[in-house]
């Protein structure tokens, strides 16, 4: 029997070892989620394959372009295979079956074969399996010719507890299965930074949940919304989300008119972290993520970064410290958040900043200030997460 089929090829966890389950679990489950309509009636089933997960329908050919946009960003994963699975296994019944598959996928003049031999209880070794199928079809009517270098088609033979033929593969999101490396806290404004950040950081694993710090009426409610869609957009990677919206107008005009406008910045920074921290706890997170990029701007250099550093002891991640903004820029395209972040509404960072801030700050110079108006800070920051508002996206 022949039919198409959908295999799936995942990147590092094959090198996990002892650890290798769990991960392919994971990754079983959030395929399965994501099909779950057709899991759950029974038209398609999602498995594993010696080292692939496939996805099939048990009674015939599966919708490849129903099914591969709702599984193609699944963190884990790295290249989708449009294949044709067999359960044939000599070689003489697999040469025609190739070159069947060839004849409607083949494109230019020159081919290769190549074969993957995972059942190394298979009669031929990979090179023989390759040699006679490459015969049959440089042998037919197609007209092809052999290059083995830089072929314009290549014919891949996967040999598992079925064989498998492809001449594509489309790409993955890659990284590590979502949830799979703890919990961290995102620090979520509307600029271009802090959406590809979260990406990054679920990309290896880290589930995220987003706070968002909302100062009306300095911004308006299209800055909330504007959020809103950043997270669902992350979302579309990670299948949910949790949204944290913190009122902090209170806090942001305390500290500006307690604060000299050149360390500002810092201290409202020094805020904000602290509030996520107190998010975390209450999230069983193990780390907050931050879009800074080094020396992007006054209150990402390395003396700002270490001054604001002290306001928590939760380890914070920077996956975009040494990107340039254009690579943040590019990859905030290709995950969607470009369009979103460019729409012209400030949020409460960029109304707050001072003009000449400050960009080589003393961290105890920092710390003391904060200390001679902590006893009245302390009760807004802890009104500001009182009246947390939680949205799940």
């Amino acid at each position: 029997m022949t039919k198409k089929v959908i295999l799936i090829k995942y990147g590092e966890i094959a090198l996990r070892k002892g650890n290798r389950t769990f991960f392919e679990h994971h990754l079983l489950d959030a395929i399965r989620h994501n099909l779950r309509t057709e899991t759950q009636d029974g038209s398609l089933t999602v498995t594993r394959e010696q080292g692939r997960f496939l996805v099939e329908n048990p009674i015939g050919d599966v919708d490849a372009k129903a099914v591969l946009p709702r599984i193609q960003h699944i963190f884990g994963l790295t290249h989708f295979c449009l294949a044709v699975k067999t359960t044939a296994r000599n070689i003489d019944e697999l040469k025609p079956i190739a070159l069947d598959f060839m004849r409607e996928n083949v494109a230019g003049k020159t081919f290769k074969v190549e074969t993957k031999r995972s059942d190394k209880n298979y009669p031929l070794l990979s090179g023989e399996i390759s040699a006679a199928i490459g015969e049959e079809i440089f042998t037919s009517d197609l007209g092809l010719t052999v290059d083995l270098h830089t072929p314009d088609t290549t014919l891949w033979v996967e040999i598992r507890n079925n064989v498998y033929f492809y001449v594509n593969s489309m790409p993955g999101s890659g990284g590590l299965p979502y949830g799979t490396n703890g919990k961290g806290i995102l620090l979520l404004s509307g600029g271009f930074d802090s959406p590809v950040a979260g990406y990054l950081a679920a990309r290896r694993g880290v589930e995220i949940v987003a706070v968002y710090f909302h100062s009306p009426p300095f911004v308006s409610e299209r800055a909330a919304d504007k959020v809103r869609d950043l997270a669902r957009e992350i979302g579309k990677y990670t299948g949910r989300i949790k949204l944290c919206i913190v009122p902090f107008t209170d806090v942001q005009l305390f500290l500006k008119e307690s604060t000299h406008p050149q360390k500002l910045t810092i201290m409202l920074k020094r805020a904000m972290l602290n509030i996520s921290s107190r998010i975390a706890e209450n999230e069983n997170a193990l780390c907050l993520v931050t879009g800074d990029s080094v020396g992007q701007v006054a209150s990402q250099t390395m003396h700002s970064i270490a001054a604001v550093n002290t306001s928590t002891t939760k380890t914070i991640l920077r996956p975009l410290s040494t990107m340039d903004k254009q690579e943040i820029i590019d990859i905030a395209r290709k995950i969607n958040t470009y369009d979103i972040s460019a729409r012209p509404y400030d949020d409460c960072c960029t109304l707050f900043v001072a003009r000449h801030p400050e960009n080589k700050p003393s961290t105890k110079a920092i710390e003391k200030i904060e200390s001679q108006i902590l006893d009245r800070l302390e009760p807004l920051l802890a009104s500001a997460l009182a009246g947390t508002e939680y949205v799940q996206l």
